[in-house]
């Protein structure tokens, strides 16, 4: 049976109420993969990639297959899952560059995540990618982040941590100032640091990886990108066994944050999610799935995506709900105990899904990249492609979205195309 078709979202016979908690507010871990696709990882039904540690985390958790991020480029999603909003109503709806958007970014006056979280008690901390504005006010210790420690662009050389206009990109908070190392293993050795001196205190780490992002650079690699200097153009095609090793480096990093909080005793007070920032570009795998980054196929925004915690949520469960990375900012506040903003949030808390299997309906969930659109209502799709015919899908037969319906089902057509005018009239801010 095709899994939309299903309206049991969780295997049956799941229980319902999980082991106890203990009276502190649970650690909250938050891993987000760059440009991961839906079939990159073994879990997800990868032939070619080890992944063992994120694999093992499914084993342990929820494992989502109709989870989606907010935007199909970097920064878009990044905006939306700081504010638990729809990226465009703050202004982020497009990827801010290192050449044309420096002086652009997240208001330092957003209501955020790590804002509420920090305000509740909880220690914050963000080690990898920013890529929400360029400039010193716009830095993550603006935003509610106790400690910061990676580069604010959309990417940097691995090893010389050099971005796409040949300026240095690394991060000590609010100064810049290089460490030299490989990316990925830099930010994991932050983040076991991290919950190593936090452990006896509720903490809030966001960790998003650089990889697998180009440029395409293995552990073992050399610098490609100089300072001063202009970088060299980089292959988006296939990245072959370098980004096997990419992926193995960032898995390898998964696996020693689950062992520092093993170690640091604390693995069922604290949730763990992982996922990916938008689908994958030709280097990676977008399984079966139409589309790849940047755009409103399912390939562009459908993308793996894990919950873990042990004795809270369900175990080794499939979980067929339709989600999306704006249900994070919700889903981790009320973990927290944390009482959400006073102001209309785009998401729904999932923890009652995930703690039980208790389906949260079908939403209604809306994509916008450039002049693409794309909307989700139950098992419909309507996409709105530049120059292109309307594509109505009904994924639960047609998950690769290859057989328009439109011209069949023109009234849904219509009614579809009225809602995305409204959802473009309510979120996307107006210049002044």
């Amino acid at each position: 049976m095709n899994a939309l078709t299903r309206r049991s979202f969780l295997g049956a016979g799941a229980a319902s109420v999980l082991g106890g908690q203990t009276n502190r507010p649970p650690n909250l871990i938050l891993i987000l993969a760059d440009d991961l696709g839906y079939g990159d990882l073994g879990c997800y039904g990868s032939a070619s990639n080890r992944s063992p540690y994120i694999d093992k985390l499914a084993s342990g958790g929820v494992r989502f297959t109709d989870f989606h991020s907010s935007g199909v480029v970097c920064s878009p999603t990044r905006a939306g899952l700081m504010t638990g909003r729809y990226q465009q109503r703050c202004g982020i709806s497009e990827v801010l560059t290192a050449a044309s958007n420096r002086d652009k970014g997240l208001d330092p006056a957003e209501i955020t995540l790590p804002r509420l979280l920090k305000d509740a008690g909880y220690h914050t901390g963000i080690f990898g990618k920013w890529h929400l504005g360029y400039q010193t006010r716009f830095n993550p210790l603006r935003h509610g982040f106790d400690e910061f420690r990676g580069y604010v662009s959309g990417n940097v050389d691995y090893f010389s941590h050099v971005d796409q206009t040949g300026r240095r990109d690394w991060w000590i908070g609010d100064r810049l100032q290089d460490e030299k190392g490989y990316t990925t293993e830099l930010v994991t050795r932050h983040a076991v640091d991290f919950i190593r001196r936090h452990s006896g205190r509720p903490f809030f780490l966001y960790l998003p990886h650089e990889a697998v992002h180009y440029p395409y650079q293995g552990p073992r690699d050399q610098p490609q990108r100089i300072p001063g200097r202009k970088p060299p153009a980089t292959a988006h095609e296939d990245a072959g066994p370098v980004f096997r090793e990419m992926l193995a480096a960032m898995d390898e990093g998964v696996g020693r944050v689950l062992d520092q909080v093993r170690l640091s005793g604390i693995e069922n007070d604290t949730m763990i999610f992982f996922c990916s920032d938008n689908g994958a570009p030709p280097a990676g795998s977008n399984g079966p799935l139409r589309g790849r980054k940047g755009s409103v196929w399912e390939g562009g925004h459908r993308v793996p995506a894990i919950g873990y915690w042990p004795g809270q949520i369900l175990a080794g469960k499939e979980s067929l709900q339709t989600t999306i990375s704006l249900d994070l900012m919700p889903t981790l506040l009320e973990a927290a105990g944390v009482p959400p903003p006073q102001r209309k949030l785009d998401g729904v808390s999932l923890l009652s899904h995930m703690r039980s299997g208790t389906s949260l309906g079908d939403p209604t969930l809306f994509w916008g990249h450039a002049a693409q659109r794309a909307m989700r209502q139950g098992r419909w799709k309507l996409t709105l492609m530049p120059d292109q015919d309307p594509f109505l899908a009904g994924l639960d037969l047609d998950l690769s979205e290859k057989t328009n319906l439109a011209s069949r089902f023109p009234q849904r057509v219509d009614l579809m195309s009225e809602a995305i005018k409204t959802w473009e009239a309510d979120v996307y801010v107006r210049p002044n």
